[in-house]
């Protein structure tokens, strides 16, 4: 099997006490295919001290569910012979307390709207096997015990 790598690195700030909570949350993210970029805490949970340009990691969780269904169902497509033109999806992730008292997301919408060409395009029952087959073969979706919804237009 693979081995997935990040790199993921934070520093305190000059000046940062570090004990009183009043630090920093922006911090950076590094892939073995060189990009790096900016992470923070979501600014609507650590409203002061966090990155509003950082993507934080409720963002990402949401943003890999949507890639990784976006992928299968593009490499499913294809192996059926149908040919997509452009794929866009609005994901939605909802967070919820658990049953011990935790937050967590519970429930992440997946609305992807796609464009396909050619001359053979797929019906309403084939459009929903598409997803249903793209959701139990996601890599990610099959990770995580959020409920995950599509709403295929």
């Amino acid at each position: 099997m693979a081995a997935i790598t990040a790199v993921v690195e934070w520093k305190r700030q000059e000046g940062e006490a570090f004990t009183d909570k009043k630090f920093s949350r922006g911090h950076q993210w590094s892939f073995d295919g060189g990009h790096s970029m900016r992470a923070s805490s979501s600014p609507a949970i650590v409203p002061r001290y966090s990155d509003p340009a950082g993507v934080d990691p409720e963002e990402a969780f949401v943003a890999s569910l949507s890639s990784c269904h976006m992928l299968t169902f593009l490499w499913l497509a294809a192996n059926q012979g149908f040919v997509v033109d452009s794929y866009r999806d609005e994901a939605e992730g909802i967070m919820t307390k658990n049953a011990k008292g935790k937050l967590f997301i519970s429930q992440v919408t997946l609305r992807p709207q796609i464009v396909f060409s050619g001359d053979r395009k797929p019906d309403a029952t084939t459009m929903t096997a598409l997803h249903h087959d793209a959701h139990e073969e996601c890599f990610i979706a099959n990770s995580v015990l959020t409920e995950i919804r599509v709403e295929s237009a």
